[in-house]
């Protein structure tokens, strides 16, 4: 085709060449629809999107030609903010070029990244927008392969979907050659039943609603749908009713997932008019989105496993004889050695060099001796000028062994023999992490007076002190300190041994580690002071100590947790109240934004919300998202929780950043009580989110004939209309609740417009 007549079809599109582009080509995406490759334009120093025909290697035809330049102007006619946007088309090669996205397809995206919820939902809301502005269009403009592959995400992750139109390649296929040509593309999981079945009808828009509930099972669960099963059983399976399971994996989900899901098995149905379409799809996507980001996010624990050698016990020659190879039972060495368990009193049982060589696994006699805990024989064979330092293949000296099982006659020997004090087995325990360990202040003594480091430090960092305090060893501890151990050394996690005193709760050794200098509010790596530690395992005469000695009330974690914070979310009511007594502050916020008011709300704690609203919390303080106390409980708590608040002085009328009120939460969560609780207190029923919806338009969509009676009679209205013109009355039309249309028909028509409703908008929800 002549270059002048392609630019007269074209219109405002521009037309491309190579030479247009700089020469560096990366191919970003392939596939049954050709390549995609990402160039930047010489003159305009932007990147774009080049979309190439499969015929790129070849001379391109004048029906691959037409193809691509009808593609290109039904791109060119959709300009839409969810929709990727055309430029023009590439003469050589025949491509079609596009906006960039850069992070590429949600199908690369999928595998590669664990997404939050919140993205999850929003990329479903704008995959949704998309597609509601395409069946807008007259006549309806269908998709027909939307698939993580087609939904393309930019810089910022949003959504703007692409390869939009295939009716006019569907009509050149029968639909056997369809089903194969889609199962060799990877997309025969977005084909509905209705298609793979024996029916000669044409797709409908609800061809894309059911590939749109594919999607968001993949963006649910981040898997593929039916993988590894071939394209006859995904057939069978799809033709039958079977769809991919979200169980037991969507157990765990929060609510929102939940109600998310139940849209997906809708838009999934086996019968395409029990589908919603897309114009009720993407209010429903907006209300779960614009929820999502209320719950507070849990507090982690603090996990201080007991810190123990991973050594067994070698108290006894015979635990030691699983190093022993086979060897010394077999051979004259072994008869030597059997010798010297003997218990022989011969001053003539001279070992040969040969006979002391190191056995596999590099266990010596003088192992086996110092196990078996006899001074006299261990004494002997020293006399012998053996190596007093040998270590097994796991790192054990002698004095190791002895000083695990507690023989300080045995290290003194040992030590008055030359041993060092100071050798380590492969975890980095010296004899004295054993001796604090044990409580055993007559080795640790013994120890330090020959030269052992008091602050060795095993391979994680702890130092004797730590082992010594987490046991509650109150004399090795003393011992320790009075020979300079230092008490704010801090071991991997940032630990001092005043963090294990006060996590543990052992409050003589909270008070002597105060009283030898240890900082009171030293922050571990996740900032964790030991007054939080003690608040979060309920450590209350640990805490009592340490405020008394003025350890800081309103120190903050990593997550901007105080200690008053943890107590509010653990549930400690007396802990609380010993906090407010010192004066912890009880408005700081979390990183998210959360007051202990919020947390101890969001849990439910009952006696803590009235302590803390007894001593003067904001009752309206704005967390994440402008959410107050009572917002949180509407949505989440019990009916109680929202009375508790309301008499605390709650403003039932706030609104948070999407224009939420207490009332649209308890309204859209089905709360019957705490919407009566709200209407007492002067609830506005009138109040519109950002998007218009009133209570009366969320109790419509939800079908709840109960609060929408009781709405109603508050002096809600039914033709108030929404952002796009919808009413509380088409709501609950559409819903199809027999008690909702029964109510609805019972009322004046005058109160509604009644508006119209396509049979195939109907849907369940």
């Amino acid at each position: 085709m002549a270059a002048n007549a392609m630019e007269q079809r074209l219109g405002s599109l521009l037309v491309f060449t190579r030479d247009d582009f700089e020469d560096d080509w990366h191919r970003v995406a392939s596939g049954g629809f050709g390549q995609v490759f990402q160039a930047r334009h010489k003159r305009w120093r932007t990147q774009y999107a080049i979309k190439c025909s499969p015929c790129v290697q070849h001379d391109a035809s004048s029906s691959d030609v037409n193809c691509l330049i009808e593609e290109a102007a039904k791109m060119e006619k959709v300009k839409f903010q969810h929709i990727v946007s055309i430029y023009g088309v590439c003469r050589q090669p025949l491509g079609i070029v596009m906006e960039f996205m850069a992070n590429g397809s949600l199908e690369k995206m999928l595998p590669a990244h664990r997404l939050g919820w919140q993205l999850k939902f929003r990329i479903i809301h704008e995959t949704s927008l998309a597609m509601n502005f395409l069946h807008s269009i007259k006549p309806p403009l269908l998709h027909l392969d939307l698939k993580p592959g087609n939904i393309l995400l930019d810089n910022n992750m949003h959504v703007k979907i692409s390869d939009f139109g295939l009716s006019k390649w569907m009509e050149q296929s029968t639909r056997m050659q369809y089903i194969e040509r889609s199962a060799l593309r990877g997309t025969l999981s977005y084909i509905p039943p209705e298609m793979i079945l024996d029916s000669n009808q044409a797709p409908g828009p609800k061809y894309d609603v059911y590939s749109f509930g594919i999607v968001i099972w993949e963006l649910l669960t981040q898997k593929k749908p039916y993988e590894g099963l071939s394209m006859m059983a995904i057939i069978i399976r799809v033709g039958t009713g079977m769809r991919p399971t979200v169980q037991p994996v969507s157990d765990e989900w929060p609510g929102e997932a939940q109600q998310m899901a139940d849209l997906m098995r809708r838009c999934w149905d086996q019968d395409p008019k029990k589908r919603p379409c897309f114009q009720d799809i993407t209010i429903e996507t907006d209300m779960l989105l614009s929820l999502l980001p209320s719950p507070v996010a849990e507090l982690e624990s603090e996990a201080l496993a007991r810190k123990v050698s991973c050594k067994p016990s070698l108290h006894r020659a015979r635990q030691v004889s699983g190093e022993v190879s086979p060897e010394l039972t077999d051979n004259d060495s072994g008869d030597y050695l059997r010798q010297v368990l003997q218990c022989s009193d011969s001053e003539s049982l001279v070992p040969s060099d040969e006979e002391l060589h190191v056995y596999e696994n590099k266990v010596t006699p003088l192992h086996f001796l110092v196990a078996q805990g006899s001074v006299e024989q261990v004494k002997l064979l020293l006399a012998h000028e053996v190596d007093v330092d040998c270590q097994t293949a796991s790192g054990y000296t002698p004095l190791l062994i002895a000083a695990q099982d507690q023989q300080p006659d045995l290290c003194a020997l040992l030590l008055a023999h030359g041993a060092d004090a100071n050798l380590a087995d492969e975890d980095g325990w010296a004899p004295l992490h054993f001796a604090a360990q044990n409580g055993d202040d007559r080795t640790a003594r013994l120890l330090l007076d020959h030269g052992a480091l008091v602050d060795a430090q095993e391979h994680e960092g702890w130092t004797p002190l730590h082992l010594a305090v987490q046991n509650n060893f109150e004399n090795v501890a003393r011992l320790l300190v009075s020979r300079q151990a230092d008490p704010n050394k801090q071991e991997a996690e940032g630990k001092t041994p005043l963090h294990v005193a006060a996590y543990f709760g052992h409050v003589s050794l909270v008070k002597l580690l105060t009283g030898q200098g240890a900082e009171l509010d030293v922050g571990q790596r996740n900032l964790r002071t030991p007054l939080h530690l003690a608040v979060e395992r309920g450590k209350v005469r640990a805490i009592q100590f340490l405020l008394k000695s003025g350890a800081t009330l309103d120190a903050l974690d990593q997550s901007g947790y105080s200690p008053l914070h943890v107590a509010a979310a653990r549930g400690k009511y007396l802990i609380c109240k010993m906090l407010l007594r010192y004066g912890a502050n009880l408005e700081l916020p979390t990183q998210q934004g959360w007051t202990p008011l919020h947390l101890a709300t969001y849990k439910g704690h009952l006696e803590i919300i009235h302590l803390l609203l007894g001593s003067q919390a904001d009752v309206g303080a704005p967390g994440s998202m402008a959410w107050t106390p009572l917002h949180l409980a509407a949505r989440h708590g019990e009916e109680v929780v929202v009375s508790a608040l309301l008499r605390g002085g709650a403003d039932p009328n706030a609104a948070e950043r999407a224009g939420w009120t207490p009332l649209h939460l308890a309204v859209q969560r089905g709360a019957f009580l705490s919407v009566l609780h709200l209407l007492e207190h002067h609830a506005d029923v009138h109040a519109r989110n950002k998007v218009g919806w009133t209570p009366a338009h969320l109790a419509a969509l939800k079908g709840n004939t109960a609060i929408l009676k009781v709405l109603v009679k508050a002096g809600a209205l039914l033709d108030v209309q929404d952002g796009v013109g919808c009413t509380p009355w088409q709501l609950a039309l559409r819903s199809q609740n027999q008690g909702i249309v029964a109510f609805l028909e019972g009322k004046e028509p005058s109160l509604a417009i009644l508006g119209s409703a396509e049979p195939e908008a109907h849907t369940e929800v």
